[in-house]
Parts: C-alpha cells; structure tokens; sequence
C-alpha cells in the first residue's frame, strides 16, 4: 500500500505536543475490544498443563502493570520459560505482544509455544513473552495508557511499565543468543497510529509506504545477514515476502537484502536492542494483505522463530 499524504488527528493542535488534557481525552477513546484473560493467559495456563509441555516449561509472572491511576486496574504479565535451566546452554528469547494491537506477535508465540517449545527446550534455555502489552493487546493500541509507546521505551528508568517490567526480568538472565521481536506492519500505522504519534509530538506527519509482505527489521549494529536470510528463506513458504518500493526501501529504509532493513535498535531504546544477543531481528508481518489469512500471519512468526533457532544453534554448535 502506498500513502504520502499527510494526516491531522483529531485530538490536540497542529503544532503543539499533548499535554495532560489531551493525553486524557486520548485515552478515554480507547475502549476494550479483545480479551487479554480469555485469549492470552488462559490459552497459556491451559498449554502448560498439557503432556508436552508439563516437564519441560512453566509459567513465570515476572510483574504486574498497574494502571490504577487510570482506573483500568492491573494486568498480571507472564513469560514461559525452560522448567531446567542448564547453563551450559544457550538462551533463547522470544517477544511478542510490544505493540499489543500486532496480533500474530502474541498468537504466533503462543502457537510457537504449543508446537515447538519442547523441541527447543531439549537443545537449549528458552524465554517466550508472548504478549509485554496486555492493554495495548485487549483495545487494539500501539501505545499504553499513558501514550507511550513500549517500544521506544527499552532503556533503564524508562517511561514505560511494560518495557521496565521486560527488562527487570531478563537481568536474571545471562544474555541471550537469539533474540525474535514479533511484530506486524498494519494499515493502520498510517491511518491511525502515525498521525497520532506526530500530533502527540507536535509535529508534522507525512505517512510512509506500507510494505505488502513480510519483511525483517535486523540490528544495524549486528546485522548477521546470512542469519536474516535464512528465515526470510523460510516464511516466503508460509506467505509473501514484500519488495522494496520504487526508491528501493521498506518503511523509508534502504534494503540490505530481499525482505530485509536495518535499524540502530539499541539507540532508539527498541526491544530489539535491549540484549547483547547475538543474533537479533524483528519480524513484520503484514495481516492486511488479502493475500494472507490470520493463521498464515501466525504461521510466519513460527516459522521465522525456528528458522532462526536452528542457524543459530547450529552455526555456535549447540544443536542436538
């Protein structure tokens, strides 16, 4: 999908960043659509118990957001992480759910979770988080209650809940060898969450190009290109991968290989940057597409999470 055109929300003054008022009045548009209980912590608390799963993975709260002030009241957040931790293993990490309204972020982890955690977990330590945004997830939002964006939010004494709750548990960890941020690229970055973005800043929003497929977001710092290549081998079974636009990008930034940009992940305080993984990327999937249903959006995830569990394993000699 191609737009240029620039936007003006409907909340606030061209020009002028929010202040509380309109935060608030931003904030009282956002009603529940989904449920976190019903289609995030049950889902998870039923895989726990099931054969599979029971020896080798259990569930973590690991903190709980509170959004009293807000009266929205809390949101308890969980990860699923190895029942054995060997250390003389590798740690393998997975996020979902940084921007909750990416829906095969959180449903694809879940789905990795029921069909491939236990296979890892024999080669490896394994962190699945599949969903830091609960609220953002149940009202379909890329920003928390208090209009911040988790995901621009990774860095210590950081202004988000979500982002600090994610990082107070991997310091229990040693850093991980994988790194996959799930995330999806919607239509609704330019009719919604773009314009909202500038006229919460105070500036001027001109709306980018929506890529139609799935691409990869690497770390400019580590780019491991072979690493991208492979998953982006692997989901092109699964759906489309997107090309670059008649400027040769994705999302304004320059192709470095098919299906695949890079970001300085770490200075922009992104999830992926918040470890000195090794191998790191971001996914995004595009549920917009009329040529992808919502469980090949799902299956991608799964399949990039793989992809990249087996290179990297193999390639430091730790598979099995």
């Amino acid at each position: 999908m191609t737009e240029s055109v620039q936007r003006i929300y409907a909340i606030g003054t061209v020009g002028t960043p929010w202040g509380a008022a309109e935060r608030a009045f931003w904030l009282s548009q956002q009603p529940v659509k989904r449920s976190y209980q019903t289609e995030v912590l049950a889902p998870l608390q039923q895989l726990l118990t099931t054969a599979a799963l029971a020896d080798c993975a259990e569930l973590q709260c690991y903190g709980t957001l509170d959004y009293n002030s807000h009266q929205l009241g809390t949101y308890p957040l969980y990860a699923v992480k190895s029942r054995h931790i060997d250390s003389s293993k590798p740690l393998l990490l997975v996020t979902g759910g940084v921007h909750g309204y990416e829906t095969s972020g959180v449903q694809g982890a879940l789905l990795f979770i029921r069909e491939h955690f236990a296979r890892y977990a024999a080669q490896a330590n394994l962190l699945v988080l599949p969903c830091i945004s609960p609220w953002g997830y149940e009202t379909i939002n890329r920003w928390n209650p208090d209009a911040v964006d988790p995901n621009r939010s990774f860095v210590a004494g950081g202004p988000s809940q979500e982002a600090n709750a994610v990082l107070a548990l991997l310091s229990q960890f040693p850093a991980p060898l994988v790194h996959i941020d799930l995330h999806e690229t919607t239509d609704s970055d330019n009719s919604e969450f773009r314009p909202a973005k500038a006229a919460r800043d105070g500036t001027v929003n001109t709306n980018w190009n929506i890529p139609d497929g799935f691409y990869l977001v690497g770390d400019t710092a580590k780019p491991q290109p072979e690493f991208q290549r492979v998953m982006i081998a692997a989901v092109s079974k699964i759906t489309h991968v997107a090309e670059a636009d008649d400027t040769g990008c994705l999302i304004g930034e320059a192709l470095q290989q098919f299906g695949v940009v890079n970001y300085p992940k770490k200075s922009l305080g992104l999830c992926g940057g918040m470890t000195d993984a090794v191998y790191v990327t971001t996914t995004e999937v595009y549920p917009d597409s009329p040529r992808a249903t919502p469980l090949q959006c799902n299956q991608a995830q799964v399949a990039v999470i793989c992809a990249g569990f087996d290179y990297a394993l193999a390639a430091t000699g730790s598979a099995v």
